[in-house]
């Protein structure tokens, strides 16, 4: 059992990866801007509070063990922000729910810059690249990037999935999707066994 607070527990995302760590039989802080529409969980406590400021979210953090961060880039904490709290609480694991824009289809060549790729994720794919971009010139955290596949919707728990580097992952059609349900798992085995300290992975069928 591991204590863990999470920012963005009212997110899809956020949510979702909260009831696996639950069900596993972790203790979670569940951490966002109003938390009054949150059910009451067994093993659960809820915290209000502007996660942009890290004065603000640091003294919520101390004595966890682990930090996750399920808000948005563009418009949520900056990954500086994140860090300076996470330093100040003294807890030495990250790990961030990130996303697919960043990830490879080429080498050299990421989703984000492809003609393809939706004008309207932009602003959100971009701030997450800067933002996986900062984490990794902090070698003091024990940070961990985890990006779901292109599409990312709320599904079925199937526990089938697959997970790679920094390229994006692909079936034998072409596509690149995962659902909230299993992403969950693949982020909370994360937890329980680290194997990407310091590393991004990604997470698809």
């Amino acid at each position: 059992m591991q204590r863990i607070a999470l920012i963005g527990i009212t997110g899809r995302a956020g949510s979702r990866i909260a009831s696996e760590l639950l069900a596993r039989g972790h203790r979670v802080t569940g951490i966002a801007r109003n938390t009054a529409d949150t059910p009451a969980q067994a093993g659960l406590t809820l915290q209000s509070a502007d996660a942009s400021r890290a004065d603000a979210i640091a003294p919520l953090l101390q004595g966890h063990d682990v930090v996750v961060s399920a808000t948005r880039f563009d418009g949520g904490p900056t990954a500086d922000v994140l860090l300076d709290a996470v330093r100040q609480a003294a807890v030495r694991r990250l790990l961030v729910v990130g996303g697919a824009g960043s990830l490879e289809v080429a080498p050299g060549v990421a989703l984000i810059d492809t003609p393809e790729f939706p004008e309207r994720y932009k602003a959100e794919a971009g701030a997450g690249r800067r933002f996986l971009d900062t984490l990794r010139g902090a070698d003091d955290v024990d940070w961990t990037f985890v990006s779901p596949g292109a599409v990312f919707e709320p599904g079925t728990r199937t526990g089938a999935f697959r997970t790679g580097g920094d390229a994006l992952l692909v079936d034998a059609d072409g596509n690149s999707a995962i659902s909230m349900e299993d992403y969950a798992i693949a982020f909370a085995d994360e937890i329980e066994h680290p194997a990407h300290v310091r590393a991004r992975f990604s997470v698809a069928y």
